[in-house]
C-alpha cells in the first residue's frame, strides 16, 4: 500500500506521473472537476443569494463512482498531494477534492506541477504549499456570477425570442462581431487616386507636393497631376538605414492561439486541446515526459533553468553572433504571472527528434512552441532599408527597398515570418532618371474587416474581456448557437444574433458591455490577491443585476413565431415555426389548446456499405439536429463518425476517409490526402 496518494486531474497525467515517484506513491485522476452548483433553489442558481451567496454543490453526474474510489484511496493513504492544475480553476478542483474527500488539514499538500517532466515533478512533491483560498474564492466568484447570468439571461431570452443561450463573456464578444457588422452596414466607400512612376527595376508612388501630403480624391485630381508632371524624375535624396528587427515574445495561451489560428489555421478549441497532450506528456519510447510548459498562462517570463541552456544552444548550434538576450514586455494589467511563458521543456528535444513520436498537428504546434522560445533568445535581425524621394516640378515620388544582411532570430523563425528583398540600384544625388510609363489608379477605401477567429481572442485580450484559458470555449459557444456562421473564416453574425445582442442592450446595456466586463475581470483578480471580498462582490453585482432582469421579463416583446402558409388539420389554426430545445419544428398556433405537431419526413441518404458489419452507413441527425453518419443496423451496429465518409478508405491504417474543413482526412490516423 501506497503512503503517499497523489490527485491528478488527467488520467494520461497520471501515468507519466506515477513513472517519476516510484513504488511509495501512487496517482490517480480526479478526471476534472468533481462537484459543481446545483439547480436547486431560488431560480435553479444553487446558490443561497439570501445568505451570502453560499454555494451548494452536488456531484457532476457520472462522478459519484469517481468520488467513491478516491475517497477509498485516500483512506489507504498517510498523505495526499493536491496536484491540479496550477492555475484559479485547479486551485478550485484542489479545494473541492479536500473538502468532498474529507480530507483534514494535517494529511494533505498542495503541490503546482509546471511542467510534466522527471526533475520538476519530483521539485514540486519536496516542496509542496497549500490551498490558496484567495484564487478559489476568485474561481468560485466566477463561477457563480456565469450561473446567475448564464441562467436567469438564457432563460429570458428562451422565452422572449427563442435565442439559446446568454453569457457574461460570451454575450460581449457577440456584441464585438455585431457591432463590427453593423460599421460593414453604414460603410460607404469614398474614392481615391495613386499614381505610379514605373521603372524597369523598381516603382515611385506620388506622396507629396512640395513638402505637403498629396490626397488624390477623383479622377480631375490624377488628370491635373499627370498634365503637370513630365518624363524626366530628379533624385532628391537617397538614404540608407540599417534596421533591426525584433524576435517577438515568448508563447502566452492568447498569443498561441493567434498564431496557431493565422499560421497553422487551428481553432483555439483544437490548438488548447493539442497544447494540453504536449504539456501532459507524450510517450518517446525510452520515456513519457511533457514537451511543453503549462500552456494556461499570462507570463512573457522564461526561467533561468531555460535561458542558460538555450544560449548556449544557440551559440554551439548557430554561432556566438545569433545569441540575444532576454527581452520584457511592458507591464500590462490584468495578467497573471504564475507561470512561465509556454516554452519547451527541454531545448535539447527538437522538433525533428520527437517527430515520429507525435502525430502530425502535434508536430506542427510543438515546432511553433519550440522555435517561438528559441527565437526569442536570438540576436535581432538585421536589414539595410533604402528610401529614395524624386521630384518631378514639385511632386514627390518615393521608392522603398530593403535587404536582409543578418537573419538573426529569422534563422529559426523564417517558417512563421518571413523577410523578403526588395532590392533598389544605386542612386546619384541629382540624377536624373526618365520614364513615360505611369498610372493612375482608382482605388475604394474598404470596411472594418470581419473578425477572425485570431482577430477576435486579439481584441478581446486587449479590451480584458474573459481570460485567455476561455476563449475557446467562448468562440465555440457563439457558434454552437448559431449566432454567427462562419465566411471565409471570418463571424458574420446571424439573424438571431443580432436579434440577441439588441434585446440584451436594450434592457441591460450598462452590464453587458465591455468595460463592465473588464471591471468584473479586475474585481476577480483582486479576490485572487486578497484585495476584495468575494461575496461583496456579488451583492454589488446582484444589486444592479436582479431588479433589470425582473423589468426584461415584464417589459421585453415577446417575439411572434413565424407563420408557415399552411392550417392546422386537427383545428384549421396556421402552423407556426416554434422553436424547442432541439431545434426548430412546425406547431398549431392555437397551443395549449391544440396540441399538434407536424412530422418531419426526413430523407435518409446511403453513403456506403458500413466497414463493422456491412450494413448501410446513412446521414442521420441527432436529437439537438446535429448530422452525424451511423450504420442502419444500429443498435446492433454502433460504427458512427462525425464527419462525412468519402466512401473510400486509408492507405496507411485502412480506416476510413472523411471530408473534414475542404480536406479529406482519415477518421483515425493523420493522414490527409
Amino acid at each position: 500500500m501506497a503512503k503517499n496518494l497523489v490527485i491528478v486531474e488527467s488520467p494520461s497525467k497520471s501515468k507519466t506521473i506515477e513513472k517519476y515517484l516510484g513504488n511509495d506513491f501512487k496517482v490517480v485522476s480526479s478526471k476534472g472537476h468533481i462537484r459543481d452548483l446545483s439547480t436547486t433553489g431560488h431560480h435553479g442558481l444553487g446558490v443561497d443569494v439570501e445568505n451570502g451567496f453560499t454555494p451548494n454543490y452536488v456531484a457532476i453526474k457520472g462522478k459519484s463512482s469517481v468520488i467513491k474510489e478516491l475517497k477509498k484511496d485516500v483512506k489507504e493513504s498517510d498523505l495526499v498531494y493536491l496536484a491540479s492544475d496550477p492555475d484559479r480553476e485547479g486551485e478550485a478542483i484542489a479545494w473541492h477534492l479536500k473538502d468532498a474527500l474529507g480530507i483534514k488539514d494535517k494529511n494533505y499538500k498542495r503541490v503546482l506541477f509546471h511542467e510534466i517532466t522527471k526533475d520538476k515533478v519530483i521539485e514540486a512533491i519536496n516542496n509542496p504549499t497549500v490551498i490558496n483560498d484567495d484564487l478559489v474564492h476568485s474561481q468560485e466568484t466566477r463561477r457563480i456570477l456565469d450561473r446567475i447570468i448564464g441562467f436567469r439571461l438564457s432563460k429570458l431570452l428562451q422565452s422572449k425570442i427563442g435565442a439559446k443561450s446568454a453569457g457574461r463573456v460570451q454575450s460581449v464578444a457577440l456584441k464585438l462581431i455585431v457591432d463590427r457588422e453593423r460599421e460593414i452596414m453604414a460603410f460607404v466607400p469614398e474614392e481615391y487616386w495613386t499614381i505610379t512612376a514605373i521603372f524597369p527595376e523598381y516603382e515611385a508612388e506620388l506622396f507629396k507636393y512640395k513638402s505637403d501630403d498629396i490626397e488624390l480624391k477623383c479622377k480631375d485630381d490624377a488628370d491635373k497631376v499627370l498634365s503637370e508632371i513630365s518624363n524626366t524624375y530628379v533624385v532628391e535624396s537617397a538614404e540608407k538605414k540599417e534596421k533591426n528587427k525584433k524576435s517577438k515574445l515568448p508563447f502566452t495561451t492568447s498569443t498561441l492561439q493567434q498564431e496557431a489560428s493565422t499560421k497553422l489555421g487551428f481553432a483555439a478549441k483544437k490548438t488548447m486541446s493539442i497544447a494540453q497532450k504536449l504539456y501532459e506528456g507524450i510517450d518517446l519510447g525510452s520515456e513519457t515526459v511533457g514537451l511543453i510548459t503549462y500552456m494556461r498562462t499570462d507570463s512573457i517570463r522564461l526561467s533561468d533553468q531555460f535561458i542558460g541552456p538555450a544560449m548556449h544552444y544557440i551559440e554551439e548550434n548557430y554561432g556566438k553572433n545569433y545569441v540575444g538576450y532576454v527581452k520584457s514586455a511592458k507591464k500590462t494589467d490584468n495578467v497573471q504571472d504564475a507561470h512561465e511563458a509556454i516554452r519547451p521543456t527541454s531545448i535539447m528535444r527538437e522538433p525533428t527528434k520527437v517527430k515520429q513520436y507525435l502525430s502530425n498537428d502535434e508536430f506542427k504546434l510543438y515546432s511553433m512552441i519550440y522555435k517561438r522560445a528559441l527565437a526569442s533568445l536570438m540576436a535581432d535581425a538585421k536589414v539595410n532599408q533604402t528610401t529614395v524621394i524624386f521630384d518631378n516640378n514639385d511632386y514627390k515620388f518615393k521608392a522603398t527597398g530593403q535587404i536582409l544582411i543578418f537573419d538573426g532570430y529569422l534563422k529559426v523563425y523564417k517558417d512563421y515570418e518571413s523577410s523578403e528583398d526588395k532590392i533598389l540600384p544605386e542612386f546619384d544625388q541629382n540624377g536624373r532618371l526618365v520614364t513615360d510609363n505611369v498610372e493612375a489608379e482608382q482605388h475604394f477605401t474598404n470596411p472594418p474587416a470581419r473578425y477572425t477567429e485570431a482577430k477576435l481572442i486579439k481584441e478581446m485580450e486587449e479590451l480584458g474581456i474573459g481570460r485567455p484559458s476561455t476563449y475557446a470555449k467562448t468562440i465555440d459557444t457563439i457558434k454552437e448557437r448559431e449566432y454567427v456562421e462562419v465566411v471565409e473564416k471570418k463571424f458574420k453574425p446571424t439573424e438571431i444574433g443580432f436579434e440577441t445582442t439588441d434585446k440584451l442592450q436594450e434592457f441591460f446595456s450598462d452590464l453587458i458591455n465591455v468595460e463592465y466586463t473588464r471591471d468584473m475581470e479586475e474585481d476577480l483578480d483582486e479576490i485572487a490577491e486578497g484585495k476584495a471580498v468575494w461575496n461583496e462582490v456579488l451583492g454589488e453585482f446582484y444589486k444592479l443585476f436582479e431588479p433589470r432582469v425582473k423589468e426584461a421579463f415584464s417589459d421585453m416583446e415577446k417575439k411572434a413565431p413565424e407563420e408557415t402558409g399552411e392550417v392546422c388539420p386537427d383545428c384549421g389554426s396556421p402552423l407556426v415555426i416554434r422553436k424547442g430545445r432541439y431545434g426548430e419544428f412546425t406547431a398549431c398556433s392555437n397551443y395549449p389548446e391544440c396540441k399538434y405537431i407536424k412530422k418531419e419526413v426526413v430523407e435518409v441518404k446511403e453513403i456506403m456499405n458500413c466497414p463493422e458489419c456491412g450494413g448501410r452507413i446513412v446521414e442521420k441527425p441527432t436529437r439537438k439536429g446535429k448530422v452525424f453518419y451511423g450504420c442502419n443496423n444500429y443498435p446492433k451496429c454502433k460504427f458512427a463518425l462525425w464527419d462525412k465518409p468519402t466512401g473510400e478508405f486509408c492507405p496507411e491504417c485502412g480506416k476510413v476517409l472523411v471530408e473534414k474543413n475542404n480536406k479529406v482526412k482519415c477518421s483515425e490516423c493523420s493522414y490527409e490526402v
